[in-house]
Parts: C-alpha cells; sequence; structure tokens
C-alpha cells in the first residue's frame, strides 16, 4: 500500500471515529439526560435557502422570583429542569455556572429561551409549524448537562388535552 493511500485510510478513519464518537455521546444522553415536552413558537429564520426544517423557539413557564424581588425584564438565566413529563425553569442562582443556565427573555407569562432549535422535518413532510386555531406545537426534547436542549420529536396539544405526538416519518 502506498504512503498516499495510507494516509488518507488513516484521515478516514479518523473522521469516521470522530462522527461514531459523537452519535455515541447523542445516543448516551438521550437514554441517560432527562427530556420533556416544551411549549414552542415557530420561528421563520429568514433564510433564502432554508432547507428543510422548522425553526423553534422554547418557552417555559415563568419561575416566581425570590420574595421582595421584582420580576426581571430581560437578560434573565434560566435552568431546565423535567417534571411530569415537562420542562419547567429555576432562576440560576449566582452561583450556577453559566454552561448550566440559559439566556431567557420574559414574554407575558412565559419566559423564551435564548437559543432557538431546529428541527429537520422530511423532505416528503408536511410542515408541521402550521397549525389550526386551537392547537399549540410542543418538542419533546433532551435536556443535556449543557447547552440548549436538543429536540426528539414533535407533538400537539389541542386545548388542555394531552400531548400527541406527530408523526412524521
Amino acid at each position: 500500500m502506498s504512503p498516499t493511500r495510507r494516509k488518507g485510510l488513516l484521515l478516514a478513519l479518523l473522521q469516521g471515529g470522530l462522527l461514531l464518537s459523537l452519535a455515541g455521546q447523542l445516543l448516551l444522553d438521550r437514554v441517560t439526560r432527562p427530556r420533556g415536552w416544551i411549549l414552542t413558537q415557530p420561528v421563520d429564520p429568514h433564510l433564502p435557502i432554508r432547507g428543510r426544517y422548522v425553526n423553534l423557539a422554547l418557552l417555559v413557564p415563568a419561575p416566581e422570583p425570590p420574595a421582595g424581588q421584582a420580576r426581571p425584564w430581560s437578560g434573565e438565566r434560566l435552568v431546565l429542569h423535567s417534571e411530569a413529563d415537562q420542562v419547567r425553569a429555576d432562576l440560576a442562582g449566582p452561583a450556577t455556572p453559566r454552561s448550566r443556565s440559559l439566556a431567557a427573555t420574559p414574554q407575558g407569562n412565559l419566559w423564551r429561551l435564548g437559543p432557538s432549535v431546529a428541527f429537520f422535518i422530511p423532505p416528503e413532510g408536511a410542515d408541521p409549524s402550521s397549525r389550526p386555531a386551537g392547537e399549540q406545537l410542543w418538542v419533546e426534547v433532551t435536556l443535556p448537562a449543557q447547552g440548549p436542549p436538543r429536540p426528539i420529536r414533535l407533538g400537539v396539544r389541542r386545548g388542555d388535552g394531552p400531548i400527541t405526538p406527530l408523526e412524521l416519518r
């Protein structure tokens, strides 16, 4: 085998190993980390070629501020946790590392998390972000130890009923 082929094969094996380690980490997080449903607000990313994904802003119920403290207006940091299959938020304390909290902005009685997430949809599927009146789009997410939630699947809630997962595949 020539030295050039050997180097090419070594590079291919290295890239394959990196890809497999990332896939393994994501699968491990999905199995071991908490998960829950979170309300979404579809956002058009305003890109000329957007591909087949829906950009989702994540909305969580507003945590109550400590007694005697006014509700902050923006730039607050939240820590997410799963409670009864839904994502809830608590205000991050001064000792909470920035890597374990997310920036949020109040939006009524909800908080909009700073980074939106992309949910990729199949080429033949309809756009799930267009919902009739009375339906809310929800996304089931994995809550990693650091960083924004990772989307798993979409669901719809009609009124106060249960969340029904969408079959997009």
